[in-house]
């Protein structure tokens, strides 16, 4: 890895977010030489949600050429691409797309999903093994009778950027039933399920190099060719590198469009429900988490076009809120519980705009809460530091809250982007010596900006409309009691400490 002083390298991070793409440019001492960023649009109808993969190319190409547009003289030493996980297509044997891309909470493959777990395999409906059932049902044996290959949404990128078809990284096949512990494919249950046979990818470890730019790609995007292709996490793991929060016991929360909690652990997290799933770091590292159809996507879809700031500033008024919300951005849940079809929840009638406002921020804040609370339940380390990224870490008024309502300290880093994460990775899987972990790389490259302390009083204050949504849910029979009896425990605890 380059020293830290030396402003002539400098690593690429490309994240394939779901309503744009965004691109970093970052020195091994964590400086953000540029940035760039193009918007995607998608199609969302009932549980359907899909994206054309064609735009994903173009955005890459505007972004990167933006964020190298006044560089001269940077080497770029090595590039790493993520994406939204479980987010998958069909393409030919060159690497085409033939089908759209079912985005990662697409719910059609309903049906599908219930065969793989009749077939003895965890998923959720969401995840991309039932998608690639749907795919092949659709696409393959139906009218159109084409040979199909399935990719996640990276592999489509690196193979632009390559010139060739890539092996998927493993981060990105686990949600297509790839075994991060035996290293293999479930080719039996794969046969079982009628899937034909070279549909699924070889399978690389994330920090793989996958091959270099190639000069059709280097006149698209701006970045020079020849330049190292390294393999991937997904968005929620990019995330929780460029948090820093790879130590074990530490934990990172991802708020965008969703929200995503991922930790650090030295063995996995076993979880027999399938609510929580373990990715690994190419250094062996075991990242538990799960990720929550709650998020800050429900403000754009309840308040379009209103000012973020200003409500923010106008909900400090209501803490808390007159309402108690479980705000889903679409139908169905996947973690801290499983519920298909589990559709947003408001209690109460909002005093006004405002307050409604407030009583969405504070609902993705208690649902947070909960997933930690679910993840104490399944005896996961949490003794160390939570980390806030993702979009919605831009709002200071936000993060201060959650961590109120948390009632723990957060962190938050300059940069709260995956792309962040991407060029870490690519650091790593570029020049890094190998005693190094990726932990190492990322505490070279990770800036905080400020450390949160919950305000005293207010997580108390917080109390009752959290006991009140984990009633409802229990209630609704969505939140196991078991797990409702755990986080009411836990809430007794922290309001009888001093």
């Amino acid at each position: 890895m380059a020293d830290e002083g030396d402003g002539g390298v400098a690593w690429l991070g490309i994240d394939l977010g779901t309503q744009g793409v965004r691109v970093l440019v970052v020195t091994g001492d964590g400086t953000v030489l540029g940035g760039g960023s193009a918007p995607l649009t998608g199609r969302r109808e009932g549980v359907r949600h899909e994206q054309d993969p064609g735009e994903w190319w173009e955005a890459v190409c505007t972004a990167s050429r933006s964020a190298l547009a006044r560089l001269p003289g940077v080497r770029i030493g090595g590039l790493a691409v993520c994406g939204t996980s479980g987010t998958v297509l069909l393409t030919d044997g060159s690497g085409r797309p033939v089908s759209p891309a079912l985005m990662y909470d697409d719910g059609r493959a309903a049906q599908e999903a219930a065969r793989v777990r009749a077939a003895g395999l965890s998923v959720q409906d969401t995840w991309a093994l039932p998608k690639a059932l749907w795919l092949v049902e659709t696409y393959v044996q139906g009218p159109a009778h084409v040979r199909g290959r399935i990719a996640h949404q990276p592999d489509l990128i690196v193979s632009r950027l390559i010139g060739e078809v890539p092996p998927a990284d493993s981060s990105h096949a686990l949600k297509t039933g790839y075994d991060l512990e035996d290293k293999a494919w479930p080719y039996a249950v794969s046969a079982e399920l009628g899937l034909p046979d070279g549909l699924l990818p070889d399978v690389v470890p994330p920090g793989t190099r996958l091959g270099e730019v190639c000069p059709t790609a280097a006149e698209a995007t701006g970045i020079p060719a020849g330049t190292p292709v390294i393999a991937g996490m997904t968005d929620g793991c990019a995330a929780q590198i460029a948090s820093g929060a790879l130590r074990h016991g530490s934990w990172n929360s991802v708020l965008g469009t969703t929200l995503v909690l991922k930790g650090a652990s030295s063995t996995p997290v076993r979880d027999p429900t399938g609510v929580l799933y373990n990715h690994r770091t190419p250094d062996g590292t075991w990242l538990p988490g799960g990720a929550s159809s709650v998020g800050a996507g429900v403000l754009a879809a309840a308040f379009s076009g209103a000012d973020p700031e200003v409500m923010d500033r106008r909900a400090a008024a209501f803490e808390p809120s007159g309402v108690v919300a479980y705000p889903l951005v679409s139908p169905g849940e996947r973690f801290p519980f499983l519920v298909p079809d589990a559709t947003a929840l408001l209690l109460g009638e909002p005093a006004g705009e405002a307050d409604l406002w407030a009583g969405l921020l504070q609902g993705v804040a208690y649902t947070e809460r909960l997933c930690l609370d679910y993840l104490h339940h399944l005896g996961a380390p949490l003794d160390g530091p939570l980390t806030f990224t993702g979009g919605a870490a831009r709002s200071a008024y936000w993060n201060q809250l959650r961590a109120d309502i948390l009632g723990r300290p957060a962190r938050v880093p300059h940069q709260t982007e995956p792309a962040l994460g991407m060029a870490v990775l690519a650091a790593y899987g570029t020049e890094t010596p190998r005693h190094l972990h990726l932990a190492d790389v990322a505490e070279r490259m990770v800036r905080t900006r400020t450390v949160l302390e919950p305000r005293p009083g207010r997580t108390a204050a917080f109390a009752e409309p959290y006991a009140r949504l984990v009633d409802e849910l229990t209630t609704r029979g969505w939140l196991p009691a078991p797990v409702a009896a755990h986080a009411r425990t836990r809430l007794d605890r922290d309001n009888a400490s001093p």
